[in-house]
């Protein structure tokens, strides 16, 4: 029994410790690039600057999980397990807004050009924020019984509906373009409208693929807790949210991609 514990306690510091080596660096990488641009970097991107501080905060909170191993503090763990709420929510949260402005970029310019100030983004984050901070109480006070999971299966279910109506209706654009396009479209081959609708559907394709493979880690528990016993449940649900621990690097990863700054790949 004791090494199993061991075992598991092991693979959570373990995939906290990969995070921090390779996502950490990322993130703050992702943050400099875009504090240190253009303002029309800064207000283009607020989204994935929020995205990257969520990742970073999560990061850095997981001390108290290498605080929890060595001093076998209820306290350490209850920080941690708070902190959670930046991982379940906001992550998820912030790639879902990143899906939305792209659907606006080009289903609905008229309004994406209305609403795209950094005052209206910084709102948008604002009740992000909240959010994740009702998160981290949530996971505090739930994350021993069952309501844990099925609160955050609720909420990552809602974020992938709208991802996906997000991805099908840029690719309904993409394949359907207005009566105004048709005229550039017999004049160029390559239009401009339609290499931003796909760079937008990218996008949002490969963030909901992101988060549907950390949703996975999440989900897949729940069918198990009917036919184990509680302490069994546990260790799945340990594994596979040690596993899901390990994947903050893949967003800075995305985000570099997409802007040109990883010499080995073309950008889309």
């Amino acid at each position: 029994m004791n090494t199993t514990f061991s075992l598991l306690g092991g693979l959570t510091i373990g995939s906290a410790t990969i995070n921090n080596i390779v996502g950490l660096p990322l993130n703050a990488y992702v943050m400099w690039l875009i504090l240190t641009g253009a303002r029309e970097t800064l207000t283009s991107d607020f989204l994935s600057l929020n995205l990257a501080l969520s990742e970073i905060f999560f990061a850095l909170s997981t001390a108290w999980l290498f605080a929890f191993d060595q001093l076998n503090l209820g306290l350490c763990f209850e920080a941690f397990m708070f902190s959670r709420g930046l991982l379940l929510t906001a992550r998820p949260l912030f790639q879902c807004c990143i899906c939305v402005e792209c659907y606006f970029g080009v289903v609905h310019p008229v309004l994406f050009l209305r609403f795209k100030q950094l005052r209206h983004k910084v709102a948008s984050c604002c009740v992000v924020w909240l959010i994740a901070l009702l998160s981290c109480i949530y996971c505090l006070y739930t994350y021993s019984n069952s309501l844990y999971l099925y609160g955050f299966f609720v909420q990552n279910i809602l974020i992938l509906f709208i991802m996906l109506f997000c991805c099908l209706s840029v690719l309904s654009a993409l394949k359907h373009p207005g009566p105004g396009e048709k005229i550039t479209k017999k004049k160029k081959k390559e239009k401009k409208s339609n290499s931003v609708k796909r760079r937008a559907f990218k996008i949002i394709l490969l963030i909901m693929i992101s988060m549907a493979i950390n949703f996975f880690f999440y989900v897949a528990p729940i069918p198990m807790q009917c036919c184990l016993s509680s302490l069994e449940f546990m260790n799945v649900l340990t594994i596979c949210t040690g596993i899901a621990l390990t994947t903050g690097f893949i967003q800075p990863l995305l985000y570099l991609h997409r802007t040109g700054h990883l010499p080995c790949f073309r950008t889309f």
